[in-house]
């Protein structure tokens, strides 16, 4: 595979990161009106007078969002042309520049006519589908070359099941999470993990609800997470790609639930927001990897029956015939 392609699949790829972290950085710090109600330009001119911190952080996310969107159509052409008998590389393609352009509209619209905060939770959700496309994408230019041995993977159904259904609830532990920023609820609770001084009480407001509904589901698919990665441990150990899969998808989801708690503590400390931001990001980077290969299970599969039946068949025939006594 071509050397420049795969660097610039990588670039892409962090590019993608970029816009992640960006628009939590627009959210975090209240930064999406920097540019008033104008798009593209920013207070209407090409090139603002009057600077401010919020202007500067919406700008920058601006023109970061729309030079990786150039880097992701070029990819996705890129790698229909230079990839795309693998199946998956022409829906990876078309998905990753789609949801990158749907994410821009979105942005666009609730500067232009506002949006309510439940349809801007949406936002980092979809360009968190872009950038698991463009990292799928990237995992499979390196597969051509083998770099990873991916190609054998066979997994029973209870793995599948458990894939396939944390893959889709994390996307709604994403939402609660995005919904927490934009209605503001990050430090409606002074404590954690419970909201209050310690004690165990139903949420008596919206806010209160946001963020404990989100500390709740972000329990759950931890200690989900943790119960698939015993299940690899146990029984996967001669895949590599799920054994270290899961394993690593454990570790992101540690480093999440802590970055999570910290936020809390320290008083909404932007490193560690941003931080809590990159590690579900890259989590469901991960678990998009383990839904692909979940795709190939079954056909894996069938191989390897007809592999067995082929090998045998050779037994049988390449067998010294039994003499008659």
């Amino acid at each position: 595979m071509q050397r420049t392609l795969k660097w610039f699949a990588v670039f892409t790829t962090i590019g993608m990161l970029f816009i992640l972290l960006g628009g939590a950085l627009v959210t975090k710090t209240d930064s999406g009106m920097g540019c008033g109600r104008s798009w593209p330009l920013c207070n209407g001119e090409l090139l603002p007078k009057d600077i401010t911190p919020e202007l500067i952080i919406e700008l920058a996310h601006r023109v970061v969002s729309g030079s990786v969107g150039i880097m992701v159509l070029i990819l996705s052409i890129w790698t229909w042309r230079s990839i795309g008998h693998i199946r998956e590389t022409k829906f990876l393609s078309i998905t990753s520049f789609l949801f990158l352009v749907l994410q821009g509209l979105i942005g666009a619209a609730a500067v232009i006519w506002g949006q309510s905060d439940f349809v801007l939770a949406l936002h980092f959700g979809i360009s968190l589908i872009s950038f698991a496309s463009v990292l799928l994408l990237t995992l499979l230019i390196f597969e051509v070359d083998k770099k990873f041995d991916a190609e054998k993977v066979i997994l029973d159904q209870r793995m599948k099941k458990h894939i396939i259904g944390v893959s889709i609830y994390s996307y709604f532990v994403v939402y609660t999470g995005a919904l927490v920023r934009h209605v503001n609820a990050s430090l409606v609770c002074r404590d954690w993990p419970l909201c209050i001084n310690g004690t165990f009480s139903l949420p008596s407001n919206m806010y209160e609800w946001v963020q404990m509904g989100h500390r709740a589901a972000a329990g759950l698919i931890f200690i989900w997470i943790g119960y698939i990665t015993l299940l690899a441990i146990k029984y996967y150990k001669n895949q590599k790609v799920i054994y270290w899969g899961w394993i690593i998808s454990f570790i992101l989801v540690s480093l999440q639930v802590i970055a999570g708690a910290f936020i809390v503590i320290s008083k909404l400390n932007l490193y560690i927001a941003l931080a809590h931001a990159f590690f579900i990001s890259c989590l469901f980077g991960v678990l998009s990897y383990l839904i692909l290969l979940t795709s190939r299970s079954k056909k894996n599969a069938q191989l390897l029956n007809e592999e067995n039946e082929l090998s045998e068949e050779n037994k049988i025939q390449s067998s010294p015939p039994v003499s008659a006594q």
